[in-house]
């Protein structure tokens, strides 16, 4: 991912909670020399620096996906920027946004049992905790049958990528002008983007 310097996230636990927060990714690998990719929710482990999820076993991605490098991406919000909200129309508009690349090498999970609780683990993840759901001994049979139809597997983090475009580029006194813009915009994307340089505005003084 290209990354200019003002851009660039590196603390690696700033890119662990966005990854936490932006949980469904896009993963990406070669299958028969052309790009493939699926949209898959992933787990998080930071003790192991490792991420989890599977494949439905009909997707042929997973066959011959052990042994190449893998990218994961995981976007964030991201929203247009017109260059009407500077002092000067000059610069001209641009897109920002907030994005992380994940590479690393697939593991597939044999073990069953290890199936099984790396699917659980994603429910407990997912599921409001109000929900009435859970993997227990009354759908036992029923997971078990489902676990066959998957492929999980996990993924050895090598290295991580972050990019936080947030106009920082830019003066102080224009990117104000941008969040106030932006908060008018009412978009739960633009609002997102708006707080994040709000944030990135008080981290600067």
């Amino acid at each position: 991912m290209y990354i200019p310097k003002h851009f660039l996230v590196e603390d690696q636990t700033t890119i662990y909670d966005f990854i936490d927060r932006n949980s469904f990714g896009i993963i990406v690998s070669a299958e028969n020399n052309t790009p493939t990719a699926s949209h898959l929710p992933f787990l998080l482990n930071r003790n192991e620096g490792c991420l989890y999820s599977h494949f439905a076993r009909p997707n042929s991605q997973w066959i011959d996906i052990v042994g190449q490098e893998v990218l994961i991406i995981f976007p964030g919000p991201h929203t247009y920027i017109s260059s009407s909200w500077y002092e000067s129309t000059l610069p001209v508009p641009t897109w920002n946004y907030v994005a992380v690349h994940v590479y690393g090498y697939i593991e597939i999970i044999e073990d069953q049992k290890e199936v099984i609780s790396t699917l659980e683990k994603l429910v407990a993840k997912y599921e409001r905790k109000s929900s009435s759901y859970k993997f227990d001994e009354t759908n036992q049979t029923f997971i078990e049958g489902l676990s066959k139809g998957i492929v999980a597997f996990k993924l050895s983090i090598t290295r991580m990528e972050g990019k936080w475009k947030l106009s920082q580029n830019h003066s102080e006194e224009r990117r104000k002008r941008v969040v106030d813009n932006l908060e008018q915009l009412q978009s739960e994307d633009a609002l997102s983007i708006a707080k994040l340089m709000k944030n990135n505005l008080n981290e600067s003084v």
